[in-house]
């Protein structure tokens, strides 16, 4: 399972948490477009809910490739850029995309708490689509 977006920096490191947490067994990855530095809130965001994502190290699709492979069965993408990157790859990788639009919690500007709210909605989001694609016989409220 790959998930990526524009900088591997908020969403793709937060989608990879998540889904880490539910399926340990299966190896996760995220990447972006371009490298950013991972965000301090969406680190935040996460440790309220209990994961820890602290260590991550944002990284692109070039340098997955070169450190790890591209050996994904599925990748999931959050933004538009990540999407059609990933769409190119598929020319020569035997894998399926799915694109969840995710919004770049990034943009919100105002005080601390306005913008941690703006990165618990996508976190929540991702978790919801999280639960809906992987657990769809349970409710979103477990």
């Amino acid at each position: 399972m790959l998930f990526a977006c524009g900088m591997n920096s908020v969403r793709s490191p937060m989608a990879a948490g998540l889904f880490k947490h539910y399926f340990s067994r299966t190896y996760v990855g995220s990447a972006g477009v371009r490298k950013g530095d991972l965000d301090p809130f969406a680190v935040a965001a996460m440790e309220e809910i209990g994961l820890d994502i602290a260590k991550h190290k944002p990284m692109t699709f070039e340098e997955l490739e070169e450190w790890e492979g591209l050996n994904f069965d599925l990748i999931v993408t959050l933004s538009p850029q990540a999407h059609h990157r990933a769409l190119e790859l598929t020319r020569t990788l035997a894998a399926d995309v799915e694109y969840w639009p995710t919004a770049d919690p990034t943009a919100i500007e105002g005080s601390r708490e306005q913008r941690m709210n703006a990165y618990r909605d996508v976190r929540d989001q991702l978790l919801q689509r999280i639960r809906t694609r992987f657990f769809p016989h349970r409710s979103g409220n477990e």
